[in-house]
């Protein structure tokens, strides 16, 4: 299948404004760079459809390549919808701030008080922070499959046992993660997705972003593809909304970026404060910096850093940790990322407060992580020696 790019565009999308084209010099740096990047990604890795959407100082450049549909044919369009997988533990950890600075919860509070059906369990030891952490002791990555709904879920949790003291290793987990929104929202007394909507999507003035995408919308919403080259979409689990079950347009997942790295524009001072607070670092663990969904690392930095702390190694193992006492107050030097996947699509986040440069790599094909960092990490490598960016140092 050909590789069509299908679009550049620079403005204020999220806002409803459209302004033409940066200076040419710039602009062609970046398109060129990016087609350098993009178009081998694809090809080596069989990717249908992505989306590159990029945020320097305010100015916005959006880049489509591919189809959003292999069947019809349908392209990548700037209001194509992309699975983005676990970059949704940035939505469901912006919530469950929102609680904490609401004085609504204190991620001090063990687990049992917002759950007090586990009470007299592993969980009476367990505080929020280990659970948004992934440090509550070993929950796994995934839930056992025949963990299916709300009651066989409780079960689960009051059979389980730590392997370690909480807050001693990290161990990446849905599990944990998941928890811990789904605790924020009962300690808010209302459903997980009705505040994921009024209070952060909408906060954030997305348009185009769902947990659950609407009839009006599906003609929108890209196929993801398997690696046998399967189209599919991601299916109801337990926590999917709070673990990996955002929908997403390119454009607003730039107005995500822009908000993490400048709020002031947002009305909701609650909002803005919760947002700076999931930057707050509370250990680290090899290069990486743990802060609320999103991992850190001081800035500038390096490619085999960013590989290192986006690596099957550090998702699928445990690792011991050292807390940070006091946690690390957010710095404007620091890059700040995640990766998220489902069996159909690949994302990644990127910004640098600092800087005041954001990029989201949307795909509708899960490929390797580390094919991502790479990508990301040469666009920002060229963006940093464009003219008034900043410039590496």
């Amino acid at each position: 299948m050909p590789l069509r790019k299908l679009g550049i565009v620079a403005g204020c999308l999220a806002y409803g404004a459209t302004a033409n084209a940066a200076d040419g010099g710039d602009q062609g740096r970046l398109e060129r760079a990016v087609d350098a990047a993009i178009r081998p990604l694809m090809t080596e890795n069989d990717v249908p459809g992505l989306a590159v959407a990029i945020s320097i100082k305010g100015k916005r450049y959006v880049f489509n390549y591919g189809v959003a549909s292999k069947e019809t044919g349908q392209k990548i369009m700037n209001d194509t919808i992309f699975e983005v997988g676990s970059v949704s533990k940035t939505f469901t950890a912006a919530l469950a701030s929102y609680a904490q600075v609401s004085g609504k919860l204190s991620f001090s509070d063990k687990a049992t008080k917002y759950m007090p059906e586990l009470a007299g369990g592993s969980f009476d030891k367990i505080s929020l922070l280990d659970l948004g952490t992934y440090t509550a002791g070993g929950l796994p990555l995934q839930f056992p499959k025949d963990v299916t709904d709300q009651d066989k879920m409780v079960a689960y949790y009051r059979s389980w046992h730590p392997s370690y003291a909480p807050g001693t290793y990290r161990l990446y987990s849905n599990a944990s993660i998941g928890l811990f929104g789904y605790l924020a929202a009962r300690a808010m007394g209302q459903p997980f997705d009705t505040l994921m909507q009024d209070k952060i999507l909408a906060g954030l003035g997305l348009k185009h972003t769902y947990i659950h995408v609407p009839a009006g919308e599906m003609r929108n919403y890209a196929y993801g593809y398997s690696k046998q080259g399967k189209p599919l979409r991601v299916g109801p689990g337990v926590f999917d909304a709070q673990a990996y079950g955002i929908k997403t347009t390119a454009s607003d997942m730039l107005s995500v970026l822009e908000a993490n790295m400048d709020s002031s524009g947002l009305t909701d001072g609650t909002l803005q404060r919760a947002i700076a607070a999931t930057h707050v670092g509370y250990y680290t663990v090899g290069n990486t910096t743990q802060a609320l969904g999103w991992e850190t690392y001081a800035y500038p930095t390096t490619l085999a850093r960013l590989l290192a702390g986006n690596s099957s190694d550090m998702a699928l193992d445990p690792h011991k940790i050292e807390p940070l006492n006091p946690p690390q107050q957010s710095k404007k030097d620091v890059l700040l990322n995640k990766t998220g996947s489902t069996n159909g699509f690949g994302a990644y986040a990127v910004f640098i407060p600092g800087r005041q440069i954001g990029i989201v790599l949307l795909a509708n094909k899960n490929y390797p992580n580390a094919e991502r960092i790479k990508t990301a990490y040469k666009i920002l490598t060229v963006i940093e020696s464009l003219p008034g960016s900043g410039g590496a140092q």
